[in-house]
């Protein structure tokens, strides 16, 4: 089977995490920290903080903001259902932004707008999650200006897009943004099997984070409320998780992370061929302007046939022939679960409208040259068909 993606595992790799496993320490041990030092350095942020998922991340980051129960926090519905949920298991109120009909990610224009409105109601988010959809940055200079005139936190929910740039930035540098987090899920760019982490440069979230994902323990004494009694001595302050990565999924981490720039190489390099291939066909590709790059975590096509039916043939027939393309994403406001709080079909359209067209096709390094032609002629095949039919 061709997946959409999977991860690029070499004996090196292999070899990092068997010499954790015949060492002292498989987990809270050195490897941890040298990961989190070295997404540090990659991405230029202050802080970096190691987590076993993205979805613990982006919990732990939203914790970290201290907002009060019921504080209203906006991110995408194009987006997996962590995004949200992380939102509504704070206590926070959740509402959703459209998507560009261009880019996917969300919309500016949307944003301005729905701020403009929310400001006259009083009813302003204290806080935007936005979503780098298939690792194409949202513009952050534009964030950042609207964030400072509506007093809002920016959290980059960046689970597609280490390695991709904005205005010569690494996503991650937490230049414009409060918080950044990362996802090392085997089909991301990079994996540590499981596992995530958290960027940023505001010293007061970082502790906040730390204690809610060490169970709300610290062992540093500059920080005891009481006296310590001895190198035994721990605080619980605060309630918390064990969100912690172990030293096994870092060894890998590390290891990987030495290879991302020919990760992301590769991926751009699939990206193009099939931009050149598809061009004639009713296909939309992701826009992506001047001043960013992508990593390409997903390739991303968009039917341009109004026929409620073409995606679904297009979508059986790639999985009949063991291409297992997938939807990015069902939108989150349909779900019975977000339906349940009071949203409804239609109130996201362009969402909505990129749902019942799109599917993510095979991108990864090790994707061969006969596979990628593969899903290429199934395509051209296809919208030959659907011409002859038609016409």
């Amino acid at each position: 089977m061709i997946t959409y993606s999977k991860q690029t595992i070499i004996k090196k790799d292999i070899d990092a995490v068997s010499k954790v496993l015949r060492s002292n320490f498989l987990t809270q041990g050195p490897k941890v920290p040298q990961f989190e030092n070295k997404v540090k350095k990659f991405t230029g942020s202050k802080y970096c903080l190691a987590v076993n998922s993205a979805s613990s991340g982006l919990y732990v980051a939203c914790k970290a903001l201290n907002l009060k129960k019921k504080d209203i926090v906006w991110t995408v519905t194009n987006s997996f259902v962590a995004t949200a949920n992380c939102i509504v298991l704070n206590n926070y109120k959740i509402d959703f932004v459209d998507i560009d009909k261009s880019t996917w990610n969300i919309s500016l224009e949307n944003l301005k707008n729905k701020l403009i409105k929310a400001k006259k109601q009083k009813k302003t988010p204290k806080a935007l999650i936005v979503v780098h959809l298939a690792g194409l940055p949202v513009d952050p200079i534009e964030l950042k200006r609207l964030s400072n005139i509506y007093k809002f936190k920016i959290i980059e929910d960046a689970a597609h897009s280490i390695g991709s740039t904005y205005y010569g930035k690494k996503v991650g540098c937490c230049k414009w943004s409060d918080i950044t987090v990362f996802s090392f899920h085997p089909v991301k760019i990079i994996t540590t099997a499981e596992g995530g982490c958290i960027a940023t440069n505001n010293k007061i979230f970082f502790e906040r984070m730390k204690l809610t994902r060490n169970n709300g323990i610290t062992r540093e004494k500059k920080f005891y409320k009481n006296k310590n009694l001895g190198d035994w001595y721990y605080e619980q302050q605060s309630l918390g998780f064990n969100f912690r990565m172990n030293d096994l999924q870092a060894a890998l981490g590390i290891s990987q992370l030495g290879k991302i720039n020919y990760f992301i190489k590769k991926r751009n390099k699939i990206a193009n061929v099939y931009k050149k291939k598809l061009k004639n066909l009713p296909l939309t590709f992701q826009k992506i302007g001047k001043n960013f790059s992508s990593s390409y975590h997903l390739f991303i096509i968009k039917i341009n046939i109004d026929d409620k039916l073409i995606h679904k043939r297009l979508f059986d027939l790639m999985r009949r022939n063991n291409i297992f393309v997938n939807l990015h994403y069902l939108p989150i406001h349909l779900h019975p679960y977000y339906q349940k709080l009071g949203f409804r079909k239609n109130d996201f359209p362009n969402s909505e409208d990129y749902s019942n067209k799109s599917m993510s096709i095979p991108i990864y390094p090790s994707l061969s040259k006969k596979n990628m032609q593969k899903v290429i002629n199934i395509l051209k095949k296809f919208f030959k068909k659907f011409n002859e039919k038609k016409n």
